[in-house]
Protein backbone atom coordinates (compact mmCIF):
# COMPACT_ATOMS: atom_id res chain seq x y z
CA UNK A 1 0.00 0.00 0.00
CA UNK A 2 1.00 3.56 -0.49
CA UNK A 3 1.49 5.59 2.72
CA UNK A 4 -1.82 7.36 2.03
CA UNK A 5 -3.70 4.05 1.66
CA UNK A 6 -2.01 2.63 4.74
CA UNK A 7 -3.09 5.66 6.75
CA UNK A 8 -6.70 5.19 5.62
CA UNK A 9 -6.58 1.54 6.65
CA UNK A 10 -5.18 2.39 10.08
CA UNK A 11 -7.86 5.05 10.57
CA UNK A 12 -10.57 2.52 9.60
CA UNK A 13 -9.23 0.10 12.21
CA UNK A 14 -9.92 2.75 14.87
CA UNK A 15 -13.63 3.00 13.98
CA UNK A 16 -16.53 0.93 15.31
CA UNK A 17 -16.97 -2.53 13.71
CA UNK A 18 -19.81 -3.01 11.25
CA UNK A 19 -22.76 -5.15 12.38
CA UNK A 20 -24.14 -7.61 9.83
CA UNK A 21 -26.35 -10.69 9.77
CA UNK A 22 -27.22 -13.40 7.26
CA UNK A 23 -30.82 -14.65 7.14
CA UNK A 24 -31.81 -18.29 7.24
CA UNK A 25 -34.67 -19.33 4.97
CA UNK A 26 -36.57 -20.44 8.07
CA UNK A 27 -38.12 -16.99 7.92
CA UNK A 28 -38.90 -14.47 5.18
CA UNK A 29 -37.77 -11.32 6.93
CA UNK A 30 -36.76 -9.93 10.30
CA UNK A 31 -37.63 -6.66 12.00
CA UNK A 32 -34.98 -4.95 14.09
CA UNK A 33 -35.04 -1.60 15.84
CA UNK A 34 -32.33 -0.54 13.41
CA UNK A 35 -31.99 0.56 9.80
CA UNK A 36 -30.85 -2.16 7.39
CA UNK A 37 -28.84 -2.20 4.20
CA UNK A 38 -28.17 -5.12 1.88
CA UNK A 39 -24.72 -6.71 1.74
CA UNK A 40 -23.99 -6.36 -1.99
CA UNK A 41 -22.28 -9.73 -2.47
CA UNK A 42 -24.83 -11.92 -0.68
CA UNK A 43 -28.58 -11.88 -1.18
CA UNK A 44 -29.32 -12.93 2.42
CA UNK A 45 -26.81 -10.54 4.05
CA UNK A 46 -27.84 -7.32 5.80
CA UNK A 47 -26.02 -4.54 7.62
CA UNK A 48 -27.64 -3.18 10.77
CA UNK A 49 -27.18 0.48 11.70
CA UNK A 50 -26.70 -0.50 15.34
CA UNK A 51 -26.13 -3.70 17.29
CA UNK A 52 -29.28 -5.07 18.91
CA UNK A 53 -29.19 -7.26 22.01
CA UNK A 54 -29.33 -10.50 20.05
CA UNK A 55 -29.57 -12.49 23.28
CA UNK A 56 -33.02 -10.96 23.85
CA UNK A 57 -34.33 -12.17 20.48
CA UNK A 58 -35.76 -15.72 20.56
CA UNK A 59 -35.45 -15.89 16.77
CA UNK A 60 -31.67 -15.62 17.16
CA UNK A 61 -31.69 -18.73 19.36
CA UNK A 62 -33.98 -20.49 16.87
CA UNK A 63 -31.40 -20.11 14.11
CA UNK A 64 -33.36 -17.64 11.99
CA UNK A 65 -30.20 -15.67 11.27
CA UNK A 66 -26.47 -15.77 11.93
CA UNK A 67 -24.51 -12.76 13.11
CA UNK A 68 -21.76 -12.95 10.50
CA UNK A 69 -19.05 -10.59 9.38
CA UNK A 70 -20.08 -9.24 5.96
CA UNK A 71 -16.78 -9.76 4.14
CA UNK A 72 -16.83 -13.51 4.81
CA UNK A 73 -20.19 -13.79 3.03
CA UNK A 74 -18.23 -13.41 -0.24
CA UNK A 75 -17.84 -17.17 0.05
CA UNK A 76 -21.33 -17.38 -1.47
CA UNK A 77 -20.07 -15.76 -4.69
CA UNK A 78 -17.30 -18.37 -5.01
CA UNK A 79 -19.75 -21.21 -4.43
CA UNK A 80 -22.19 -19.83 -6.98
CA UNK A 81 -19.50 -19.59 -9.64
CA UNK A 82 -17.58 -22.84 -9.09
CA UNK A 83 -19.39 -25.36 -6.88
CA UNK A 84 -22.46 -27.41 -7.86
CA UNK A 85 -25.24 -27.80 -5.34
CA UNK A 86 -24.97 -31.61 -5.34
CA UNK A 87 -21.34 -31.41 -4.18
CA UNK A 88 -19.65 -33.01 -1.19
CA UNK A 89 -17.86 -30.20 0.67
CA UNK A 90 -15.40 -30.10 3.57
CA UNK A 91 -15.08 -27.03 5.80
CA UNK A 92 -11.73 -27.86 7.39
CA UNK A 93 -11.45 -25.20 10.13
CA UNK A 94 -15.12 -24.52 10.68
CA UNK A 95 -15.82 -23.13 14.18
CA UNK A 96 -17.83 -21.19 15.14
CA UNK A 97 -19.84 -22.02 12.02
CA UNK A 98 -20.60 -18.89 9.99
CA UNK A 99 -19.14 -20.21 6.76
CA UNK A 100 -20.46 -23.73 7.39
CA UNK A 101 -24.03 -22.50 7.79
CA UNK A 102 -23.60 -20.53 4.55
CA UNK A 103 -22.37 -23.66 2.73
CA UNK A 104 -25.17 -25.75 4.26
CA UNK A 105 -27.74 -23.24 3.02
CA UNK A 106 -26.19 -23.24 -0.45
CA UNK A 107 -26.16 -27.06 -0.77
CA UNK A 108 -29.70 -27.49 0.54
CA UNK A 109 -31.16 -30.97 -0.04
CA UNK A 110 -28.74 -31.84 -2.83
CA UNK A 111 -25.27 -31.85 -1.27
CA UNK A 112 -23.41 -32.93 1.85
CA UNK A 113 -21.18 -30.87 4.15
CA UNK A 114 -18.53 -32.22 6.50
CA UNK A 115 -17.86 -29.44 9.01
CA UNK A 116 -14.67 -30.04 11.01
CA UNK A 117 -13.03 -28.37 13.97
CA UNK A 118 -9.86 -29.65 15.62
CA UNK A 119 -10.13 -27.57 18.83
CA UNK A 120 -12.38 -29.46 21.23
CA UNK A 121 -13.73 -26.41 23.08
CA UNK A 122 -14.84 -24.90 19.77
CA UNK A 123 -16.32 -27.98 18.11
CA UNK A 124 -19.39 -28.01 20.38
CA UNK A 125 -20.15 -24.37 19.55
CA UNK A 126 -19.90 -25.37 15.89
CA UNK A 127 -22.29 -28.29 16.39
CA UNK A 128 -24.78 -26.04 18.20
CA UNK A 129 -24.80 -23.49 15.37
CA UNK A 130 -25.15 -26.21 12.73
CA UNK A 131 -28.11 -27.74 14.57
CA UNK A 132 -29.81 -24.37 14.99
CA UNK A 133 -29.45 -23.71 11.26
CA UNK A 134 -31.62 -26.76 10.72
CA UNK A 135 -30.70 -28.28 7.34
CA UNK A 136 -29.68 -31.79 8.44
CA UNK A 137 -27.19 -32.06 5.55
CA UNK A 138 -24.10 -31.72 7.74
CA UNK A 139 -21.74 -33.96 9.71
CA UNK A 140 -19.70 -32.24 12.42
CA UNK A 141 -16.33 -33.89 13.01
CA UNK A 142 -13.42 -33.38 15.39
CA UNK A 143 -10.33 -34.55 13.50
CA UNK A 144 -6.97 -33.50 12.10
CA UNK A 145 -6.41 -32.55 8.46
CA UNK A 146 -4.25 -35.63 7.92
CA UNK A 147 -7.21 -37.88 8.80
CA UNK A 148 -9.12 -36.55 5.80
CA UNK A 149 -6.15 -36.81 3.46
CA UNK A 150 -5.42 -40.37 4.55
CA UNK A 151 -8.94 -41.81 4.78
CA UNK A 152 -11.02 -39.87 2.24
CA UNK A 153 -8.75 -39.57 -0.79
CA UNK A 154 -10.43 -37.89 -3.79
CA UNK A 155 -13.78 -37.54 -2.00
CA UNK A 156 -14.50 -33.82 -1.87
CA UNK A 157 -15.66 -31.64 -4.74
CA UNK A 158 -14.74 -28.58 -2.69
CA UNK A 159 -12.66 -27.92 0.40
CA UNK A 160 -12.73 -24.66 2.34
CA UNK A 161 -9.65 -23.92 4.43
CA UNK A 162 -10.44 -20.79 6.42
CA UNK A 163 -7.04 -21.03 7.99
CA UNK A 164 -5.97 -20.07 11.52
CA UNK A 165 -4.11 -16.81 10.99
CA UNK A 166 -2.51 -13.78 12.64
CA UNK A 167 -5.86 -11.99 12.63
CA UNK A 168 -4.84 -8.58 11.34
CA UNK A 169 -8.25 -8.16 9.72
CA UNK A 170 -9.92 -8.46 13.14
CA UNK A 171 -7.89 -5.75 14.88
CA UNK A 172 -10.83 -3.38 15.37
CA UNK A 173 -13.10 -6.18 16.64
CA UNK A 174 -10.65 -8.05 18.83
CA UNK A 175 -8.15 -6.34 21.11
CA UNK A 176 -6.60 -9.76 21.79
CA UNK A 177 -5.61 -10.05 18.13
CA UNK A 178 -3.59 -6.84 18.45
CA UNK A 179 -1.86 -8.01 21.64
CA UNK A 180 -0.98 -11.43 20.20
CA UNK A 181 0.39 -10.14 16.88
CA UNK A 182 4.12 -10.50 16.16
CA UNK A 183 6.34 -11.36 13.22
CA UNK A 184 7.05 -14.67 14.95
CA UNK A 185 3.33 -15.39 15.15
CA UNK A 186 2.94 -14.64 11.43
CA UNK A 187 5.71 -17.14 10.63
CA UNK A 188 4.12 -19.77 12.87
CA UNK A 189 0.77 -19.22 11.16
CA UNK A 190 2.32 -19.69 7.72
CA UNK A 191 3.84 -23.00 8.79
CA UNK A 192 0.55 -24.19 10.29
CA UNK A 193 -1.44 -23.11 7.23
CA UNK A 194 0.85 -24.98 4.84
CA UNK A 195 0.74 -28.06 7.05
CA UNK A 196 -3.08 -28.10 7.01
CA UNK A 197 -3.20 -27.57 3.24
CA UNK A 198 -0.62 -30.27 2.56
CA UNK A 199 -2.31 -32.83 4.80
CA UNK A 200 -5.85 -32.30 3.49
CA UNK A 201 -4.90 -31.96 -0.19
CA UNK A 202 -5.33 -35.64 -1.12
CA UNK A 203 -8.96 -35.50 0.04
CA UNK A 204 -9.77 -33.03 -2.78
CA UNK A 205 -10.70 -34.56 -6.15
CA UNK A 206 -8.61 -33.69 -9.20
CA UNK A 207 -10.52 -30.82 -10.76
CA UNK A 208 -12.00 -29.99 -7.37
CA UNK A 209 -12.05 -26.48 -5.90
CA UNK A 210 -10.04 -25.31 -2.90
CA UNK A 211 -11.22 -22.09 -1.30
CA UNK A 212 -8.46 -20.62 0.83
CA UNK A 213 -9.18 -17.70 3.13
CA UNK A 214 -7.74 -15.82 6.08
CA UNK A 215 -8.76 -12.79 8.12
CA UNK A 216 -5.36 -11.19 7.77
CA UNK A 217 -3.65 -8.77 5.36
CA UNK A 218 -0.02 -9.85 4.91
CA UNK A 219 1.29 -11.55 1.76
CA UNK A 220 3.10 -14.29 3.68
CA UNK A 221 -0.19 -15.83 4.83
CA UNK A 222 -2.07 -14.94 1.65
CA UNK A 223 -0.49 -14.52 -1.80
CA UNK A 224 2.70 -16.37 -0.93
CA UNK A 225 0.77 -19.32 0.46
CA UNK A 226 -1.38 -19.42 -2.68
CA UNK A 227 1.77 -19.42 -4.79
CA UNK A 228 3.05 -22.32 -2.67
CA UNK A 229 -0.20 -24.23 -3.32
CA UNK A 230 0.14 -23.64 -7.07
CA UNK A 231 3.79 -24.69 -7.25
CA UNK A 232 4.03 -27.43 -4.60
CA UNK A 233 0.57 -29.01 -4.54
CA UNK A 234 -0.47 -28.35 -8.12
CA UNK A 235 -3.36 -25.99 -8.78
CA UNK A 236 -4.50 -23.05 -10.86
CA UNK A 237 -5.94 -19.83 -9.47
CA UNK A 238 -9.55 -19.14 -10.46
CA UNK A 239 -10.95 -15.65 -11.11
CA UNK A 240 -14.07 -14.70 -9.14
CA UNK A 241 -16.32 -12.27 -11.00
CA UNK A 242 -17.47 -9.35 -8.88
CA UNK A 243 -18.78 -5.83 -9.21
CA UNK A 244 -15.97 -3.26 -9.04
CA UNK A 245 -18.26 -0.94 -7.07
CA UNK A 246 -18.06 -3.34 -4.13
CA UNK A 247 -14.58 -2.07 -3.23
CA UNK A 248 -12.87 -5.48 -3.26
CA UNK A 249 -9.15 -5.22 -4.06
CA UNK A 250 -7.64 -7.80 -6.40
CA UNK A 251 -4.25 -8.92 -5.21
CA UNK A 252 -1.59 -10.53 -7.37
CA UNK A 253 -3.72 -13.61 -6.76
CA UNK A 254 -6.92 -13.65 -4.74
CA UNK A 255 -9.09 -10.90 -3.30
CA UNK A 256 -8.64 -8.55 -0.35
CA UNK A 257 -11.31 -6.92 1.76
CA UNK A 258 -9.95 -3.82 3.51
CA UNK A 259 -12.09 -1.99 6.10
CA UNK A 260 -11.40 1.39 4.46
CA UNK A 261 -12.58 0.04 1.10
CA UNK A 262 -15.54 -2.18 1.99
CA UNK A 263 -18.18 -2.19 4.69
CA UNK A 264 -16.74 -5.13 6.58
CA UNK A 265 -13.69 -6.50 8.33
CA UNK A 266 -10.38 -7.59 6.83
CA UNK A 267 -10.45 -10.76 4.73
CA UNK A 268 -8.47 -12.52 2.02
CA UNK A 269 -10.03 -15.20 -0.21
CA UNK A 270 -8.75 -17.14 -3.19
CA UNK A 271 -10.27 -20.00 -5.22
CA UNK A 272 -8.06 -22.63 -6.86
CA UNK A 273 -8.71 -25.69 -8.99
CA UNK A 274 -6.68 -28.82 -8.27
CA UNK A 275 -4.65 -30.03 -11.21
CA UNK A 276 -5.57 -33.31 -12.84
CA UNK A 277 -8.31 -34.59 -15.08
CA UNK A 278 -11.66 -34.85 -13.31
CA UNK A 279 -12.75 -38.44 -12.89
CA UNK A 280 -10.77 -39.87 -10.01
CA UNK A 281 -13.15 -40.39 -7.13
CA UNK A 282 -13.23 -41.81 -3.63
CA UNK A 283 -13.45 -45.57 -3.39
CA UNK A 284 -15.38 -46.79 -0.41
CA UNK A 285 -13.42 -49.53 1.39
CA UNK A 286 -15.35 -52.76 1.62
CA UNK A 287 -16.73 -53.30 5.07
CA UNK A 288 -15.83 -56.73 6.43
CA UNK A 289 -18.77 -58.64 7.82
CA UNK A 290 -21.03 -55.61 7.66
CA UNK A 291 -23.84 -56.01 10.16
CA UNK A 292 -27.40 -55.91 8.81
CA UNK A 293 -29.40 -52.78 9.52
CA UNK A 294 -30.51 -52.88 13.13
CA UNK A 295 -34.13 -52.32 14.08
CA UNK A 296 -34.73 -48.78 15.33
CA UNK A 297 -37.09 -48.39 18.27
CA UNK A 298 -40.05 -46.16 17.45
CA UNK A 299 -38.95 -45.58 13.85
CA UNK A 300 -42.47 -45.34 12.42
CA UNK A 301 -43.44 -42.68 14.97
CA UNK A 302 -40.28 -40.67 14.36
CA UNK A 303 -40.84 -40.73 10.61
CA UNK A 304 -44.24 -39.16 11.22
CA UNK A 305 -42.38 -36.21 12.75
CA UNK A 306 -40.82 -35.36 9.35
CA UNK A 307 -42.37 -33.64 6.33
CA UNK A 308 -40.27 -35.73 3.92
CA UNK A 309 -39.54 -38.99 5.78
CA UNK A 310 -38.12 -40.74 2.71
CA UNK A 311 -35.23 -38.27 2.58
CA UNK A 312 -33.80 -39.57 5.82
CA UNK A 313 -32.25 -42.74 7.18
CA UNK A 314 -32.59 -43.23 10.93
CA UNK A 315 -29.92 -44.95 13.01
CA UNK A 316 -29.90 -45.86 16.69
CA UNK A 317 -27.00 -45.79 19.14
CA UNK A 318 -28.08 -47.07 22.52
CA UNK A 319 -31.04 -44.85 23.51
CA UNK A 320 -30.39 -42.05 21.00
CA UNK A 321 -31.55 -41.91 17.38
CA UNK A 322 -30.17 -39.69 14.63
CA UNK A 323 -31.31 -39.05 11.07
CA UNK A 324 -29.24 -38.08 8.05
CA UNK A 325 -29.71 -37.88 4.27
CA UNK A 326 -30.50 -41.27 2.73
CA UNK A 327 -28.79 -40.05 -0.46
CA UNK A 328 -25.41 -40.25 1.33
CA UNK A 329 -26.21 -43.11 3.68
CA UNK A 330 -23.25 -45.39 2.86
CA UNK A 331 -20.72 -42.57 2.93
CA UNK A 332 -22.02 -41.20 6.22
CA UNK A 333 -22.03 -44.68 7.74
CA UNK A 334 -18.39 -45.07 6.71
CA UNK A 335 -17.32 -41.65 7.99
CA UNK A 336 -19.01 -42.33 11.32
CA UNK A 337 -16.78 -45.39 11.79
CA UNK A 338 -13.55 -43.62 10.83
CA UNK A 339 -13.92 -40.16 12.36
CA UNK A 340 -14.89 -38.55 15.65
CA UNK A 341 -18.40 -37.37 14.82
CA UNK A 342 -19.90 -34.82 17.20
CA UNK A 343 -23.22 -34.73 15.34
CA UNK A 344 -24.40 -36.65 12.29
CA UNK A 345 -27.34 -35.05 10.51
CA UNK A 346 -29.60 -34.32 13.46
CA UNK A 347 -30.77 -36.00 16.63
CA UNK A 348 -34.37 -37.03 16.14
CA UNK A 349 -35.41 -39.16 19.11
CA UNK A 350 -34.47 -40.54 22.49
CA UNK A 351 -35.84 -43.56 24.35
CA UNK A 352 -37.60 -42.44 27.49
CA UNK A 353 -39.60 -44.84 29.58
CA UNK A 354 -41.68 -47.04 27.30
CA UNK A 355 -41.65 -44.72 24.31
CA UNK A 356 -39.58 -42.36 22.22
CA UNK A 357 -39.35 -38.61 22.79
CA UNK A 358 -38.16 -36.00 20.28
CA UNK A 359 -34.68 -34.51 20.68
CA UNK A 360 -34.24 -30.75 20.66
CA UNK A 361 -32.44 -30.68 17.30
CA UNK A 362 -35.64 -31.97 15.66
CA UNK A 363 -37.32 -28.70 16.69
CA UNK A 364 -34.56 -26.80 14.85
CA UNK A 365 -34.93 -28.88 11.67
CA UNK A 366 -36.56 -27.21 8.68
CA UNK A 367 -38.12 -30.55 7.72
CA UNK A 368 -40.00 -30.96 11.02
CA UNK A 369 -43.69 -31.81 10.61
CA UNK A 370 -45.23 -29.41 13.12
CA UNK A 371 -48.64 -31.03 12.62
CA UNK A 372 -47.31 -34.14 14.37
CA UNK A 373 -47.14 -32.26 17.68
CA UNK A 374 -49.31 -30.16 19.93
CA UNK A 375 -47.99 -26.63 19.28
CA UNK A 376 -48.37 -23.46 21.27
CA UNK A 377 -47.14 -19.92 20.67
CA UNK A 378 -45.17 -18.21 23.44
CA UNK A 379 -45.03 -14.52 24.27
CA UNK A 380 -41.65 -12.81 24.33
CA UNK A 381 -41.55 -13.06 28.14
CA UNK A 382 -42.42 -16.76 28.05
CA UNK A 383 -39.93 -17.44 25.26
CA UNK A 384 -37.06 -15.84 27.17
CA UNK A 385 -38.02 -17.77 30.30
CA UNK A 386 -37.99 -20.97 28.23
CA UNK A 387 -34.56 -20.12 26.80
CA UNK A 388 -33.28 -19.62 30.36
CA UNK A 389 -34.54 -23.20 31.04
CA UNK A 390 -37.02 -21.89 33.60
CA UNK A 391 -40.32 -23.62 34.23
CA UNK A 392 -43.26 -22.17 32.30
CA UNK A 393 -46.98 -22.77 32.77
CA UNK A 394 -49.36 -23.53 29.89
CA UNK A 395 -52.75 -24.03 31.59
CA UNK A 396 -54.80 -24.09 28.38
CA UNK A 397 -52.61 -26.57 26.51
CA UNK A 398 -53.04 -30.35 26.43
CA UNK A 399 -50.75 -32.36 28.67
CA UNK A 400 -47.84 -34.27 27.16
CA UNK A 401 -45.12 -33.29 24.70
CA UNK A 402 -45.60 -29.75 23.32
CA UNK A 403 -43.66 -27.93 20.61
CA UNK A 404 -43.32 -24.29 21.65
CA UNK A 405 -42.94 -21.57 19.02
CA UNK A 406 -42.23 -17.85 18.85
CA UNK A 407 -43.61 -15.90 15.89
CA UNK A 408 -44.42 -19.27 14.37
CA UNK A 409 -40.82 -20.55 14.55
CA UNK A 410 -40.11 -23.62 16.73
CA UNK A 411 -37.97 -22.99 19.81
CA UNK A 412 -38.03 -26.50 21.29
CA UNK A 413 -40.09 -28.88 23.40
CA UNK A 414 -41.65 -28.94 26.84
CA UNK A 415 -43.53 -31.70 28.61
CA UNK A 416 -46.72 -30.24 30.02
CA UNK A 417 -47.65 -32.01 33.25
CA UNK A 418 -50.55 -29.70 34.09
CA UNK A 419 -49.49 -27.36 36.88
CA UNK A 420 -46.17 -26.68 35.12
CA UNK A 421 -44.04 -27.71 32.13
CA UNK A 422 -40.81 -29.65 32.29
CA UNK A 423 -38.42 -27.50 30.26
CA UNK A 424 -36.52 -29.65 27.71
CA UNK A 425 -34.32 -26.89 26.26
CA UNK A 426 -30.64 -27.99 26.29
CA UNK A 427 -29.07 -26.69 29.50
CA UNK A 428 -25.73 -26.10 27.77
CA UNK A 429 -27.48 -23.72 25.31
CA UNK A 430 -29.45 -21.75 27.90
CA UNK A 431 -29.31 -17.98 28.25
CA UNK A 432 -27.18 -17.36 31.31
CA UNK A 433 -27.39 -13.56 31.46
CA UNK A 434 -29.87 -10.99 30.16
Amino acid sequence: MSPKEAQKLCQALETEPVVSIRLNDKIDCLTFDADTEEVPWHEDGYYLSKRPQFTLDPLFHAGCYYVQEASSMFLGEVLNQYVKKDSIVLDMCAAPGGKSTLISQYLGDEGLLVSNEVVRQRVFILSENIQKWGNGNTIVTHNYAKDFGNKLENLFDCILVDAPCSGEGMFRKDAGAVEEWSLKNVSECVARQCEILDEVWDALKPGGVLIYSTCTFNQEENEKNVQWIVEELGAEVLPVAHDTSWGIVEGRVGYHFYPHKVKGEGLYMCALRKNGAPGASFRMPKQKNAAPKAKVDGEAEMRSWLKHPDRWVIRQQERFMSAYPSKYKDLIDYISTQFICISTGFGIGELRGKGVAPQHSLAMLKDINKQAFVCTELSLEQALAYLRTEAIVLPDVAQGMVLVTYEGVPLGFVKNVGNRCNNLYPKEWRIRKL
